[in-house]
């Protein structure tokens, strides 16, 4: 199914974004219009295919009636498989010591949460995000957004059971880190070094019951202030730094 981005300035954040477009459509009679001439300028220079239509055919395709006169329909986005993910991973620990991490998201409902954690996840070096197929955010132009177009650059694969996908990682040598904050071990005295996949949870409930019991280990970050926790995308950012500070100290011992 086709996915639009509708308005002025959705549609602009979207190309500086680098969402992937399919097309462009503009309505008849917006020629004068200096914001729309500049989205199109935009559109043709990214070889976007751009099409004049009626606006009554916008106020088809619109689900929110605040098109604007303009409307990009989406390229789908390029999920892997679970199998690619750690065939990169073996790939990073073959060439790093032994390294590698796997960033599973035990269903943040959030596409920008995706998009911040998918940011962080390219810059240490992760092999890839898992998600779940289904009551899970996925890839959306909130994400490119806020992944400020990283997501590009990391493999994301959607699997139908995280609890299967970790007992699956066990088997290819990865330790199960949870992150928790009703852990007992400071994430600063845990292994974390390593092959390793780290699970962060919903943004309200956190990790599943069922998804706690099957990791090796759960880990919190420490705490000095009063404020109950940090948001899922900067908690994961901290346990991601975490992992590539131990790997990185332990290749230099």
């Amino acid at each position: 199914m086709a996915e639009y981005i509708e308005g002025k300035r959705p549609a602009l954040e979207a190309l500086k974004s680098g969402v992937p477009i399919k097309r462009m459509y503009v309505a008849d009679g917006l020629k004068g219009d200096k914001v729309v001439n500049d989205i199109v300028r935009r559109a043709h220079k990214m070889n976007i295919s751009v099409k004049q239509v009626k606006r009554t055919d916008l106020d088809a395709r619109s689900e929110r009636g605040s098109h604007q006169g303009i409307m990009l329909e989406t390229l789908p986005y390029g999920y892997v498989s679970a199998q690619d993910i750690i065939d990169a991973a073996e790939a990073h620990a073959q060439e790093h010591d032994g390294k590698a991490l796997i960033v599973i998201l035990d269903h943040i409902t959030d596409a920008g949460n995706l998009g911040a954690i998918a940011r962080s996840a390219e810059i240490v070096g992760a092999s890839g995000i898992i998600i779940p197929n289904k009551r899970s955010a996925r890839v959306t132009a909130a994400t490119y957004k806020s992944s400020a177009g990283a997501i590009s650059h990391i493999k994301v694969s959607q699997v139908a059971n995280i609890v299967q996908f970790m007992e699956r990682l066990k088997k290819e040598n990865f330790w199960i880190a949870g992150a928790t904050e009703q852990a007992d071990a400071c994430i600063w005295d845990a292994p974390m070094a390593g092959r390793l996949a780290l699970v962060m949870g919903n943004e309200g409930s956190g990790l599943a019951r069922l998804t706690q019991e099957h990791c090796d280990f759960l880990v919190r970050l420490p705490q000095a202030g009063q404020v109950g926790s940090l948001n899922v995308a900067q908690a994961a950012t901290a346990c991601m730094y975490e992992w590539m500070r131990q790997s990185f100290s332990e290749s230099q011992r």
